[in-house]
């Protein structure tokens, strides 16, 4: 997968060994995830394809910043960045006719500001279904935490016009390269 990083650009915040993708869920999966560490089915459904999404302010967008009915709450989930290469290698584009065959669908939308407004870059987010469900809920995750008061207290800020205070807060995200080998 080539990326022109000029339009299309996977960022995320990351280290050596994890990158931080975002879900956002209804209470009973989120605290039944934040519990165990992982995605416990039921109430999360194996069988059903779940989106990741590594930027932050997308997850916000998406979201409605936790507000939409059963995305009252955002989950910042550290995975394993072999996984999420998996993915990427593993992924076809939701456009492309052969996507219902592909474990992993990509789809670049139009990446968010601070005030939620579309910039001109666009943000990855990932389709697990099948095998990538498993491989991210068994294998992939090594941390869920709940991020959903950062992001209504930067909701707040934003309200407030104090985008100073806001952008403060934001996770720390960068250009995450991939290289296919």
């Amino acid at each position: 997968m080539a990326l022109d990083t000029t339009f299309q650009q996977i960022r995320a915040t990351f280290d050596d060994e994890t990158i931080t993708v975002y879900q956002a869920y209804n209470d009973e999966i989120a605290n039944s995830a934040i519990s165990a560490q992982t995605f416990i089915s039921p109430p999360f459904i194996l069988e059903r394809m779940t989106w990741i999404k590594p930027s932050f302010l997308w997850m916000a967008y998406r979201s409605g910043c936790a507000s939409k009915p059963n995305q009252e709450r955002i989950l910042a989930i550290k995975i394993k960045r072999d996984g999420f290469e998996w993915a990427l290698k593993n992924s076809s584009s939701s456009q492309s006719k052969n996507c219902k065959s592909m474990p992993v669908r990509i789809q670049w939308d139009p990446e968010r500001s601070i005030k939620l407004e579309k910039l001109l870059h666009r943000s990855i987010q990932i389709g697990l279904s099948k095998e990538a469900v498993n491989k991210y809920v068994n294998e992939w995750i090594v941390e869920i935490s709940d991020v959903t008061d950062v992001m209504k207290e930067i909701e707040k800020c934003v309200k407030n016009e104090n985008f100073n205070a806001a952008k403060e807060m934001l996770p720390k995200e960068e250009i995450y390269q991939f290289l296919q080998k």
